[in-house]
């Protein structure tokens, strides 16, 4: 297993970036083998109460057009997702406190009864809460950490907690979640240091998924001046990642394929396994704008599912039939 140094020297290192990604890939292949699961996202709300300095969403962002999805709906996206042939979906919102312990408690109990696996992400929230959406039968919960450095954390993310963050990743795997986090590559002042610590971070909490993005920055908050992360970086994170923990599922994200065309492809091919399309239809896409530029905002939900289904077998892998559950906890 690499140490700090390491993986210090790798991220630095960029002759050997190939190498990096084919034995990510191996790793990939040996573990979880070449069955790409295909997660149904549902994004049932833009409004946040939180003003994150390189979020689109952000409470303080006064151009964008709000909205919230309400249970039917919601539910009606999820069995159209199940009729496409998704057995995974991925329900993701701001933090919106309409949202109480009692109306998630009916969506995530309407959706169950679809038979199919599901994800939460929708920030932090208390162990009552969390405890209550795993008994009415939540599988998987995502909150990224975004930086483990704790003085950047603490800069990005005004009136929040770095150690209320930890404490959430905390009771989730106390609760038995399957659990998913993630780190933004590129950030303003982040360090080649922090993303080692990123990367032994995930270890350290055994995490069930993990998802590396590159930051883009959105015209509407503070860091809009700020460069873009590095696609190459984001991905050797990824890559590092994987070989970290062999046995998680990684998605390759959106935010990949929006710095390069073929990114998810390329994603895929240097370790990850999990591709997320989006299920709800297009006027609500656009609207959920946590970074610009976004892929894919104009298509409908069949199109997305199709497109990407073809891109996973132009490269030799299978679309996955199961739930993907993680084989982290084997």
């Amino acid at each position: 297993m690499l140490n700090k140094a390491q993986i210090i020297d790798i991220l630095k290192d960029n002759s050997i970036n190939e190498e990096l990604f084919q034995k990510a890939d191996k790793i990939r292949k040996e573990k979880v083998g070449d069955n790409v699961h295909l997660r149904g996202l549902i994004e049932f709300s833009n409004i946040c109460k939180r003003s994150c300095k390189y979020c689109g969403l952000r409470s303080a962002d006064k151009f964008i057009d709000r909205y919230r999805i309400l249970k039917d709906e919601i539910v009606k996206y999820a069995k159209h997702a199940v009729d496409m042939g998704y057995k995974t979906l991925v329900l993701q919102s701001g933090e919106d406190d309409y949202y109480t312990q009692e109306r998630m408690v009916d969506i995530i109990k309407g959706i169950k009864k679809l038979d199919v696996a599901l994800t939460l992400s929708i920030g932090e929230r208390s162990f009552e809460d969390y405890k209550a959406f795993k008994d009415a039968g939540a599988d998987r919960y995502l909150i990224r950490i975004e930086t483990t450095d704790r003085n950047l954390y603490k800069k990005l993310h005004p009136n929040m907690s770095f150690d209320n963050r930890i404490r959430c990743l905390k009771d989730l795997g106390t609760l038995g979640y399957e659990v998913g986090t993630g780190c933004l590559v590129g950030l303003p002042e982040q360090s080649v240091e922090s993303l080692a610590d990123d990367i032994l971070f995930f270890k350290e909490i055994n995490a069930d998924m993990v998802g590396i993005g590159p930051f883009i920055p959105h015209p509407h908050t503070p860091l809009k001046d700020a460069a873009t992360g590095s696609f190459t970086m984001a991905l050797k994170v990824m890559a590092l990642t994987r070989i970290m923990l062999p046995d998680i599922n990684i998605p390759a994200t959106t935010a990949m394929e929006t710095l390069n065309p073929n990114g998810r492809i390329i994603a895929l091919q240097s370790g990850a396994n999990v591709v997320m399309p989006n299920v709800t239809t297009t006027d609500y896409r656009a609207k959920y704008e946590i970074y610009p530029n976004k892929i894919c905002i104009t298509e409908n939900p069949d199109k997305c599912f199709n497109c990407i289904g073809a891109k996973i077998k132009s490269i030799g892998r299978n679309i996955s039939t199961t739930y993907g559950f993680s084989h982290n906890k084997g």
